[in-house]
């Protein structure tokens, strides 16, 4: 008999999930365990294993769709059963909505009359399908460019929006003047392309040069629905906002001390633990001492009354293509230096490959984000409800400070800076309170004294 494959339940509170990619098409072989399709909840995105081996028969919920735990969302045949799903059942392909599929055919171009290309021409469409979403062939679509072109960033060389994006930005585009036929799609194609098409629309071209006609509006002016994840980040940072009284404090640190000690010593720390040694457990070390002897920053409100946490649960903000996510390192004042680093990698590799599970990302009472890792100097963060406070990192910059030695002499050096911020909640958190956990942030980083590993 066919083995069931059912959405599963991801976490207490989770009633429903949205398929939001098949990994895999009817049938495939899977492998038990294998990923088998990519869906999102309220709490996390994350990839589903295959429940058993054998060939995937039937896909009964398409891409796009949220249904409830438990519901049956296809099937698997075990090898020698029959594998083809009966055609009423199965769409064939059910990543794309009707529209879609009559655009592609307005879009598509006749093949040509060799049967070889034309086998070849499908083959290279279906790899690129395999490898991209329907916004990105969409986007392909309209600027007339061929995803074989592309090297995917994604996951398994998946090509993201921003890969698309960026290659029609390194092409360069023509002035919407330049018009809309063959001569508009020339700065999205290689040279050895355009030289070889013909100067304006005629005879269909071969897929790697495809013409949009009529071509469609530019793609800034698209409407793309919100996903799952980016409609939970939009309503929690308003709920925040409405909750808590933002206030910023900013703090300007001498990082020197730290990047000369991560410098000698990252080379062995790796070699070591096998693990690369980054700024962030510094940061979250600093914050952890300065939360020890301030608890009220790492409490909650809950109604009239204030939740003083027994344990230090770290929120460590990380940016993903499709959005924004926060796991959570438990008890993370219980932990060394080493530890720190290990548990950071680890929820930050494992938030980008979405394996993170519903408790991963539940129970912060504290979070820090890193914003300065692109380049930003400093940031306002929106409190993580239902924390009090939340510290931004910015980036780190060579600047001239006034340096006072022992004896009280000042001179100018060029030293590391790092401007730390921290956002709380002033119903709960006082300015002076706020200020002094901060002030030890600061004397904690530029004193560093703790042994690494």
């Amino acid at each position: 008999m066919p083995t069931d494959i059912i959405m599963p339940q991801m976490g207490e509170s989770i009633v429903e999930g949205t398929i939001t990619k098949w990994l895999k098409k009817p049938g495939d072989k899977v492998q038990r365990d294998e990923p088998l399709f990519e869906i999102s909840t309220d709490k996390v995105d994350a990839e589903i294993p295959a429940p058993a081996s054998g060939i995937l028969r039937e896909i009964k919920v398409a891409e796009g769709t949220t249904v409830g735990v438990n519901t049956v969302v296809g099937t698997i045949a075990a090898d020698g059963e029959a594998a083809a799903p009966p055609a009423k059942a199965t769409p064939a392909a059910p990543e794309k909505k009707p529209e879609e599929r009559k655009e592609e055919k307005k879009t598509t171009p006749v093949p040509p009359p060799s049967a070889a290309p034309t086998a070849t021409s499908s083959h290279k469409e279906e790899e690129d399908e395999a490898r991209s979403s329907p916004l990105v062939r969409k986007i392909a679509r309209e600027h007339g460019v061929s995803l074989s072109q592309i090297s995917g960033s994604g996951l398994g060389g998946r090509i993201t929006k921003q890969d698309i994006m960026a290659f029609i930005e390194h092409q360069g585009s023509q002035p919407a003047s330049a018009g809309t036929g063959r001569e508009g799609m020339d700065a999205f194609v290689r040279p050895a392309e355009r030289s070889e098409a013909p100067p304006s629309p005629g005879p269909a071209q071969p897929a790697a040069v495809r013409p949009a006609t009529p071509a469609p509006a530019p793609y800034p002016g698209d409407l793309v629905p919100m996903t799952n994840m980016r409609k939970i980040i939009a309503q929690r940072m308003i709920e925040s906002r409405r909750t808590s009284a933002h206030v910023h404090c900013m703090y300007e640190v001498d990082f020197t001390r730290i990047v000369t000690l991560r410098a000698k010593q990252k080379a062995g720390f790796e070699q070591r633990h096998g693990v690369r040694l980054t700024f962030m457990p510094f940061f979250v070390r600093a914050a952890i001492i300065a939360l020890q002897q301030w608890p009220i920053i790492n409490a909650s409100l809950e109604g009239d009354n204030i939740r003083y946490h027994r344990g230090i649960n770290v929120g460590i903000a990380v940016a993903l293509d499709w959005g924004l996510i926060v796991p959570v390192l438990k008890n993370a004042g219980d932990l060394n230096f080493l530890g720190l680093q290990r548990g950071i990698t680890d929820l930050g590799e494992r938030a980008r490959n979405k394996k993170l599970k519903p408790e991963d990302i539940e129970g912060s009472t504290f979070t820090v984000t890193n914003p300065g890792q692109f380049g930003a100097v400093f940031g306002l963060p929106i409190i993580n409800q239902p924390n009090s406070a939340i510290m931004g990192v910015g980036g780190i910059t060579k600047q001239p400070l006034v340096v006072t030695d022992q004896e009280g002499n000042d001179s100018i050096a060029i030293r590391s800076v790092v401007h730390l911020t921290l956002g709380y909640d002033h119903r709960l958190i006082d300015g002076a309170v706020a200020d002094q956990f901060m002030a030890l942030v600061k004397k904690t980083m530029e004193t560093w004294s703790e042994e690494i590993g």
